[in-house]
């Protein structure tokens, strides 16, 4: 009996191709995968609704790593089934720190009944207000006039979207007063041109802790798990996975400690991956049978 795949894979820049799409490749060899009982799924920085946008049209059945390794979701029950939040002081003193230099976020939080939630001031910024145009009818965001964190929110991101120059000297007084007791993360936006993204989270929330989250949910080891990725925010996810795989589009820092490097998200790296592993455990069935629903997947190797 084939031993099964444990793989999680982050989204933008690596799953999906460079508009944001998955292509009917990677759409159709996930599917089928997830069907022969593989454990697959995804670790991303954006949400539940963000990420089911975009990659929704594959049947996900397997827990989820949201917001940058906040939070493990379960897609079938829609449930939260583990997760790590900003402090409620914490989060306000950032905000009013973040007004002293101009700048107000957006706060990603669940509410009491556990919706997701979007609160910020009016949008000024072209990065606020192409992140927010990028979903559209997206019932997730409130517009408040002076932005705090109520008590019935738990947060999970504070995202500040800017030019670097902008951004740098937040970035700078938050290393400085709070090292050790947040998680950072700064890096170039993807889709927007020239704009960067700074976000705080509690110290625990990084993709790295979100595979160990995973790992126990779906009840394997992390040196079963594969992982793929691209971009900074991945670095935890590879280092604590048993492989570490990097798509030829990654971030040097990437490339680095990855144990594989492989084609790019255009070529639809991470589906072709998959299905050589896939082929690698199971040889015999691969090659005995044409009407196994695993030869079918070898197949598409070619495509």
């Amino acid at each position: 009996m084939m031993k099964k795949i444990y793989a999680l894979t982050d989204l933008d820049g690596t799953l999906l191709q460079p508009d944001a799409t998955l292509s009917s490749y990677t759409m159709e060899t996930l599917t089928e995968l997830l069907a022969e009982g593989h454990i697959i799924s995804y670790a991303t920085a954006r949400s539940y609704t963000s990420s089911q946008a975009v990659a929704g049209e594959i049947p996900w059945k397997y827990p989820m790593v949201l917001y940058n390794g906040a939070l493990l979701y379960d897609p079938v029950g829609q449930v939260v089934l583990d997760g790590v939040f900003l402090d409620l002081p914490l989060t306000n003193e950032l905000i009013r720190l973040g007004k002293q230099f101009g700048l107000c976020p957006l706060l990603f939080g669940l509410d009491e009944e556990g919706a997701e939630r979007v609160l910020h001031e009016s949008l000024v910024g072209m990065g606020y207000k192409q992140f927010v145009m990028s979903r559209p009818g997206d019932v997730r965001f409130r517009e408040i006039v002076d932005l705090s964190c109520p008590d019935n929110i738990q947060t999970l991101l504070l995202t500040y979207i800017g030019h670097y120059d902008e951004l740098k000297p937040l970035l700078d007084a938050v290393q400085i007063a709070y090292a050790g007791r947040i998680h950072i993360h700064f890096m170039a936006d993807t889709y927007i041109e020239d704009h960067y993204f700074l976000e705080f989270s509690d110290i625990q929330a990084n993709k790295g802790n979100g595979l160990k989250m995973w790992a126990r949910s779906v009840g394997c080891s992390t040196d079963e798990v594969i992982a793929f990725g691209d971009n900074l925010n991945d670095i935890g996810l590879l280092q604590e996975a048993g492989r570490k795989v990097a798509v030829g589009n990654a971030k040097l820092e990437l490339k680095v400690i990855a144990d594989q490097i492989i084609g790019t998200n255009i070529d639809n790296a991470v589906a072709h991956y998959l299905v050589q592993e896939m082929q690698y455990r199971d040889e015999l069935a691969v090659s005995l049978d044409l009407s196994n629903p695993i030869k079918k997947l070898s197949n598409r190797i070619s495509g």
